[in-house]
């Protein structure tokens, strides 16, 4: 669905998924100030939006998803995950209940199959699950990350924290109505990967579990009832290590090309510690140690990207995403997980 927002001045529009809506619209650099302000909204109408409703809506959730949904509180946002029976990151849904019902969005693309799951878990349960993207579309107002604002907002609209679902009707004239200049998906996502926030289908593929890239705690609830894929947050949380793990990249500021999402990392070689922008990896080096999830220009950091890679890789070692001279700074550290302490006695018992 082509945002009307495309028509805005200036506008600019982004590559897949993304490119029903803005990538900028004319200054990436005023437009992520703006947003860091809280003076600025992001078009994110490519959203998938996803309403459950019915008596029994939040303990279904709360079985199906990692998240502890049964004592959710009408306006509280909150994020949990859909998991396949090993563990690994189907959906990431961001979600609020109005008291009524539970309004979810979700990437773009993906409200089909969330949906298709969800009616067959349904069973003889009160629920009602509905595809309201075609009513609904999603503006995010301010920084990834950030506490909004207090706003009293206009009737009709909701919130889920500093994301909002606005009527379609009304997205045209939405950053008017709430007195807010446009900004676009490319400040929005440079904002967020400063503040460390993976994305579905960018810093995840289809064996991610939610160790790797920080969703523990934020979108998954670690001492709730059963749902599907528990055991293994349960296995790695208590007794294990993930075997990737989300890290922020400072890239090379002289080289003019930003690494493109699923660019390999590596480590890197010789030429590339000595400063030499772009320099492959010799003979030397492993090989292939994770990917580039999502890459951008910051207003003060310059160029900035988050990848997944392998747990062993040391946290100070040199690195090329893409090609890209690129340092480190730890999100999730190699010793995530094993939080189970076990007693030495009882070690050795076994050991017998």
């Amino acid at each position: 669905m082509r945002s009307p927002l495309l028509d805005a001045l200036g506008a600019v529009p982004g590559e897949r998924p993304d490119e029903t809506v803005a990538a900028h619209y004319g200054d990436p650099y005023a437009e992520q100030r703006a947003l860091v302000r809280g003076e600025a909204l992001t078009d994110r109408s490519n959203r998938g939006v996803v309403r459950v409703s019915g008596p029994d809506r939040l303990s279904w959730l709360n079985s199906l998803s990692s998240q502890k949904l049964d004592t959710l509180r009408p306006g509280v946002p909150t994020q949990t995950l859909i998991l396949d029976p090993h563990g690994r990151i189907e959906h990431h849904l961001t979600l609020v209940d109005d008291g009524t019902a539970v309004w979810a969005h979700v990437e773009p693309g993906t409200a089909a199959d969330l949906i298709a799951f969800l009616e067959k878990m349904r069973f003889m349960l009160r629920v009602e699950i509905e595809d309201r993207t075609a009513e609904y579309a999603v503006v995010s107002v301010g920084a990834p990350g950030t506490e909004p604002a207090p706003r009293t907002l206009p009737e009709g609209i909701i919130a889920i924290g500093g994301d909002l679902l606005v009527p379609r009707d009304r997205l045209a004239g939405i950053a008017d109505e709430l007195g807010l200049r446009l900004a676009g998906l490319w400040a929005y996502e440079a904002l967020r990967i400063a503040a460390h926030i993976p994305r579905l289908g960018f810093e995840t593929d289809h064996k991610t579990i939610p160790h790797e890239v920080g969703w523990i705690e934020k979108a998954v609830h670690l001492n709730k009832g059963c749902y599907r894929g528990q055991e293994t947050v349960a296995r790695v949380h208590n007794l294990g290590h993930p075997p990737r793990r989300l890290v922020f990249l400072h890239l090379d500021g002289s080289v003019d090309i930003l690494p493109p999402h699923g660019a390999p990392v590596t480590l890197a070689g010789p030429a590339a510690a000595a400063g030499e922008p772009g320099a492959e990896p010799d003979a030397g080096d492993r090989g292939q140690v994770g990917f580039v999830g999502s890459s951008a220009r910051h207003y003060e950091l310059g160029p900035i990207a988050l990848a997944l890679v392998k747990r062993t890789v040391p946290v100070d070692a040199p690195l090329l995403a893409g090609g890209v001279a690129a340092s480190q700074e730890v999100i999730v550290p190699p010793d995530a997980g094993r939080n189970v302490k076990i007693d030495p006695a009882l070690a050795r018992r076994r050991l017998r």
